[in-house]
């Protein structure tokens, strides 16, 4: 099977595209500027519909994982104009190329596109997304869903594992390094979410995708959990000092974008059509742990 990847040199991505390639696929890992570590290097610009069409002429997909995005949530509120050139009109521009060449899309979105008022979000509850980066998740959904495409939309929280691709940290990774240094630093309490461990996202991305499933999908961990409570379980699972956070709240972080109280995703659905089941927050950090170095 012939599998394209776009953004193959982020976490997810690479993750996919390590994944994929074990499988035996002929796995195109689609990047802009940062070389792949697996699969055949695609350069890739999703927002120039040219460089799409080469890519799609190129690796001949029977599976596109698209999960190229600009996903800073306050610079996407800073860079507007750059969060709907990638994450709208690139989308658009995917979504299309994979209903000419009857490629199934998947097509990766947030829990940021719901207002975080209630938590345990199910996937026909209604978007109200209260930042940016939301909104154009949201927008992009609805180009793949009327672009004609066979497609699935999964949604996902929070992805956090043992690799930071450009040198950036993922939550989990920032929080072992800041608790090993031992210095007190701030960590969200009135913050909830649903933290999902990169390999089980890659595992249900993929099976979803073998199996065809179409529509709307919720991909994320098993548990709800507040940040602090997070990072709690993190120093716990690494055998660290917790008592250097500090429980804050969102009106004291300071950020430019403004965070849902509760985005937590209901993956009810996910458990009852999937082998691989969405994955506890215990069993999750455990992973980490025995793929984390020592300090």
């Amino acid at each position: 099977m012939n599998v394209l990847i776009t953004g193959a040199s982020g976490l997810l991505g690479g993750r996919i595209a390590e994944y994929a390639d074990s499988k035996g696929h002929s796995v195109f890992s689609g990047y802009l500027s940062h070389h792949p570590q697996f699969g055949y290097p695609l350069k890739l610009d999703v927002t120039d519909p040219q460089s799409v069409s080469e890519a799609f002429r190129r690796s001949r997909p029977d599976v596109v994982f698209h999960t190229a995005a600009v996903t800073g949530v306050d610079r996407c509120e800073r860079e507007r104009d750059l969060a709907l050139q990638v994450n709208v009109e690139g989308t658009r521009n995917v979504a299309e190329a994979a209903r000419g060449a009857e490629s199934y899309l998947v097509f990766l979105s947030s829990d940021y596109v719901f207002d975080g008022s209630r938590g345990r979000y199910r996937e026909e509850d209604g978007r109200n997304p209260v930042n940016f980066l939301g909104k154009t998740k949201a927008l992009a959904e609805d180009m793949v869903a009327s672009s004609g495409a066979s497609h699935l939309i999964a949604r996902t929280s929070f992805i956090f594992g043992s690799r930071a691709p450009r040198g950036e940290l993922n939550f989990a990774l920032w929080v072992v390094m800041k608790l090993r240094s031992h210095a007190p630093f701030r960590v969200v309490a009135d913050q909830f979410i649903t933290p999902t461990y990169d390999w089980s996202l890659v595992r249900m991305l993929s099976e979803a995708a073998e199996k065809g499933i179409q529509g709307t999908l919720h991909l994320a961990g098993a548990t709800r959990v507040s940040k602090y409570d997070f990072a709690f379980s993190i120093a716990k699972s690494f055998g660290l000092d917790w008592e250097v956070m500090i429980p804050s709240s969102r009106d004291e972080m300071g950020w430019i974008a403004e965070r849902p109280a509760d985005s937590s995703l209901d993956t009810s659905k996910a458990r009852a059509v999937l082998e691989n089941k969405p994955m506890d927050l215990g069993e999750s950090l455990k992973r980490l742990r025995e793929e984390l170095p020592g300090e």
